[in-house]
């Protein structure tokens, strides 16, 4: 006999005004499901990321179905698992758990959400030469998302040379030599003026992080931008970005089709990600704009948005 009633919880840091109780909730109740989603902010039970582990076990003794694990928790949660599903082994970062059978097993959905999202609302983008800036636990996500897209090369910037470098490697080693590199900051200007496009995967413009990733001198009209931060929907770089002539897409998408997924990770209901989507939107527009949220993300395959991807590999 099917469940009717789940427990779910996002374990991250920071993640107070986070979206993902409402979206899952929400859509729960459309399908006469009970599901309650808490939150474990370690920054509020004041313990360090390392003490993942403790409260996945935790989580799981007291019965949770299943977890969302957000910054900064998305690769030391690695070692806690008992298995991990192939895109999270190839990702080296995961973002949800399910719990089945006594068993830990992890997943990344922020690729398909990423990539959902970019396939939905820049279809038609040129894929040449991509910047990115990040290599984090999204990052990494996003990359292999453009590359999965038909990027034919993505150039990962990041201040810490050896996590961009050691992404790109990754990256390379995945989809084929000479599809991925690493750079420094310093280097932006020149990549971005041969660029086609730029993707925007660090913490800044959240509301915690206000600001921009970059001068906006190095933005042109010939640049589409693409943004993982949600939270707010309208950051300073798309704003920016908007106001230099370029195409933009906000986080929300992304992080609407990541709920979607992770919805039917814990459940084994089908999503409606229409209806995610415009929760998004309906909760960005009522949510106090001075709240900060996470980067984090998830996907659905709604076969309009199936199409689109598969269009474009």
């Amino acid at each position: 006999m099917a469940k009717e009633s789940y427990l779910v919880g996002l374990i991250g840091s920071g993640i107070g005004p986070s979206f993902s109780p409402a979206l899952h909730e929400r859509e729960a109740d459309r399908q006469g499901l009970r599901l309650v989603y808490r939150l474990i902010d370690i920054d509020a039970l004041g313990l360090p990321p390392e003490a993942v582990g403790d409260l996945l076990r935790s989580a799981r003794d007291l019965g949770f179905d299943g977890l969302n694990i957000t910054h900064p928790c998305k690769q030391l949660v690695l070692e806690h698992l008992d298995d991990l599903a192939p895109q999270a082994a190839a990702l080296g970062a995961v973002n949800t758990v399910v719990f089945e059978g006594g068993r830990a097993i992890g997943h990344n959905t922020d690729v398909t959400g990423f990539a959902a999202s970019f396939a939905r609302g820049l279809p038609d983008a040129p894929l040449e030469r991509v910047v990115q800036l990040g290599a984090g636990g999204a990052g990494a996500a996003v990359a292999h998302a453009l590359l999965t897209l038909g990027a034919e090369r993505v150039t990962v910037v990041d201040p810490l040379p050896e996590r961009a470098a050691a992404l790109a490697d990754s990256l390379d080693a995945h989809f084929g030599a000479g599809r991925a590199a690493a750079a420094a900051p310093t280097a932006s200007a020149d990549l971005l003026s041969r660029a086609d496009g730029l993707v925007h995967a660090t913490p800044t413009g959240m509301a915690a992080h206000p600001g921009m990733p970059l001068p906006a001198d190095l933005l042109h009209p010939g640049l589409w931008v693409a943004e993982v931060v949600y939270r707010p929907l309208e950051t300073e770089l798309l704003r920016t970005a908007r106001a230099a002539g370029c195409a933009t897409l906000d986080g929300g998408g992304m992080a609407a089709f990541q709920a979607a997924d992770a919805f039917r990770l814990f459940t084994g209901r089908e999503p409606d990600s229409a209806r995610m989507l415009a929760d998004i939107a309906h909760i960005a527009g009522t949510a106090d704009a001075t709240d900060a949220d996470a980067v984090d993300a998830d996907a659905a395959d709604a076969d309009a948005v199936g199409d689109a991807i598969a269009a474009r590999q």
